[in-house]
């Protein structure tokens, strides 16, 4: 069994090992340590890469992954595929304790290509099936089972962030990664499938429906003004004050102008960058305080856990680095501690959202929590 170490910022030390199945697991220690458990599990098959579908009728790829369909549901703590290794249950995490751990998804909806992959310059009705290409890993923030990424440390965030940095690093430096989006959902509402605190990267062949939308609006707005869109649109929060929600030397958070569900928070360096590897460490260190603020204020705003979406919006790998620029979206589907915001017929066939409450409620709600 081989391992190699590398070190990062923050005194990180990342330790690769192999797993049984031939994935690879690697673990983000704040300090040095030994890491060189292995993986006991018997060997199973992995599946086959799946396929991108063109929808003609708006040009956009779709993924069909068929083989998701037998992945683990809600298990209990003590079923739970993401905690340590214990002598009763050897789990996707080997060793019997870690700091932050990425591994590559059992179940992925992308995975690498063969060699000679290629999406399709040309987009059309006659648009062949392709290889579903791209990576898909798993985040997980802490060994704690009952954790959630708001109960973390700040030296945990902070391990966190490199891991994410590092990964965004990596992956760009492959041939067929198009885009990187780091995520997490959290709360069966937004269709969690496993409750340990952990988020996951997609890192995609082609840019999303989304990404092509917002990368088209900052270069018109870049071609027109000569200036960053996110620079603006911060800009305008900062002088117009009262839908800012928390702010330090290096990242803003506020509820942005058109808000499209009852509590979105955008969390955002006031020093644009394209992406997370750009970031500095001094901005990497304040990310730690600031994100421990805003989502304790979420979850502070009926006493509950909030379900939420928390997405990094960066720029593509290869193109429009110098329009589109990182945020963090954060977005919870709860209005009241009982009621939900769905996403019906208008925001699901239209993509067009009807807001119940305005945003500047909405951050004067989070700004009142308590902490």
């Amino acid at each position: 069994m081989t391992s190699s170490q590398i070190s990062l910022s923050a005194g990180v030390i990342r330790t690769d090992l192999p797993m049984s199945d031939g994935r690879t697991i690697r673990y983000y220690d704040s300090e040095k340590q030994s890491r060189s458990a292995k993986d006991l599990r018997p060997v199973e098959v992995q599946p086959g890469i799946g396929e991108l579908r063109l929808d003609p009728l708006v040009n956009e790829w779709v993924a069909m992954a068929a083989h998701r369909q037998g992945r683990i549901f809600l298990p209990p703590k003590e079923l739970c595929p993401l905690c340590p290794s214990s002598v009763d249950l050897l789990t996707e995490i080997p060793d019997s304790n870690y700091e932050v751990v990425v591994f590559d998804n059992r179940s992925p909806s992308l995975r690498p290509p063969d060699s000679n992959f290629q999406i399709p310059n040309e987009l059309n009705f006659d648009t062949p099936i392709v290889p579903a290409a791209g990576k898909c890993e798993v985040v997980c923030y802490a060994a704690d089972h009952g954790k959630s990424f708001k109960d973390l440390s700040a030296k945990q965030i902070r391990t966190v962030m490199e891991a994410w940095r590092n990964r965004v690093k990596e992956l760009s430096s492959e041939d067929f990664i198009a885009h990187i989006f780091p995520f997490e959902n959290r709360g069966e509402e937004v269709g969690v499938t496993l409750s340990h605190p952990h988020g996951q990267i997609y890192a995609y062949s082609y840019l999303t429906p989304r990404v092509e939308k917002m990368l088209a609006v900052a270069q018109a707005h870049k071609t027109r003004t000569g200036r960053v869109l996110l620079d603006d649109v911060i800009a305008r929060e900062i002088k117009d004050e009262v839908r800012i929600v928390a702010q330090n030397a290096d990242w803003i958070a506020y509820v942005p102008y058109a808000s499209r569900y009852p509590f979105e928070i955008h969390l955002a360096p006031l020093k644009s960058v394209s992406d997370m590897a750009e970031l500095s460490d001094a901005q990497a260190d304040s990310f730690s305080i600031i994100s421990q603020e805003v989502f304790r204020r979420l979850d502070g705003v009926f006493g509950i856990e909030m379900a939420y979406i928390a997405a990094w919006h960066q720029a593509p790998v290869r193109v429009g680095r110098d329009a589109l620029k990182l945020h963090l979206q954060i977005c919870s589907v709860r209005r009241q501690p009982n009621k939900l915001k769905y996403l019906a017929g208008s925001e699901s066939a239209m993509g067009a959202f009807i807001m119940d409450m305005k945003p500047e409620q909405s951050a004067q709600q989070l700004r009142e929590v308590k902490l």
